[in-house]
């Protein structure tokens, strides 16, 4: 079985998402879910203003959109501030629209934050700044494990412009939601502080803390550590951004 996905990037604002799908007529679809999304938050946020700027977990009401509870939840679960989940929510919420009208195959990709759905294997590459497994290697995803939707997510305190209070090249969390993976890759790459070695456990330790993921890998230079179930490593050999790089096999 061949997937001849379509490719396309989406720019709205502050998301920067890589869509790969079915066909022409999902992007539409992907780019309106966006839109809609997006709005809903920042309206939310003009009547609750400390939803964007706090760092602590916060309640929010029952009529409160859905990006909005996905954002509180995933935040209460990783005890961060809700838009360390703003990425991979997003991710989540395209992803699920698309599989809702039809598509079969959906990696949605946005700022290292990745949802997918896909009736093959998937090879997603590693990115974590100057450390040399960057594009080196990637994690073998089966289908059986992403047929109902999964997420991957990554952190870091030397990548990108996200906010993290740690110097890790690179904080992966895998889980079967992006919005859940997301919170958890901040607020884990926040404790990597001192040398390699004792962010990575630093870090590794407050994974053991969070609930409903499958597991973290830890780049800090040249070191790695993980805990809990992680997908197979493979080489890749291309040097590409963990966003661009996406075997199917």
């Amino acid at each position: 079985m061949n997937l001849n996905l379509i490719e396309e990037r989406i720019i709205i604002k502050e998301t920067n998402m890589l869509l790969k799908v079915d066909g022409k007529k999902y992007v539409k679809l992907a780019r309106n879910t966006i839109l809609k999304e997006r709005m809903q938050l920042e309206n939310y946020i003009l009547r609750n203003p400390i939803f964007l700027t706090t760092f602590e977990p916060i309640d929010v009401e029952e009529d409160a959109p859905k990006i909005v509870k996905l954002m509180a939840r995933a935040s209460k679960n990783a005890n961060v501030g809700p838009m360390a989940a703003v990425a991979g929510t997003i991710s989540q919420l395209v992803m699920e629209n698309l599989l809702k009208y039809g598509s079969r195959n959906v990696i949605a990709e946005n700022g290292g934050d990745i949802a997918l759905r896909c009736e093959k294997d998937v090879v997603v590459g590693l990115f974590a700044g100057t450390s040399p497994l960057s594009g080196e290697v990637g994690f073998k995803l089966k289908k059986e494990k992403i047929k109902n939707g999964y997420g991957v997510c990554t952190s870091s305190g030397t990548v990108g412009h996200s906010v993290s209070f740690g110097n890790a090249d690179a904080v992966v969390v895998f889980a079967k939601e992006a919005s859940i993976a997301d919170a958890a890759a901040t607020s884990i790459g926040n404790y990597a502080v001192g040398k390699e070695d004792e962010a990575i456990n630093r870090c590794l330790e407050k994974a053991e803390e969070i609930e409903n993921i499958d597991g973290v890998l830890v780049v800090v230079g040249k070191y790695a550590g993980k805990i809990g179930k992680i997908p197979q490593l493979v080489k890749t050999d291309k040097k590409a951004v963990l966003s661009e790089f996406f075997e199917i096999i």
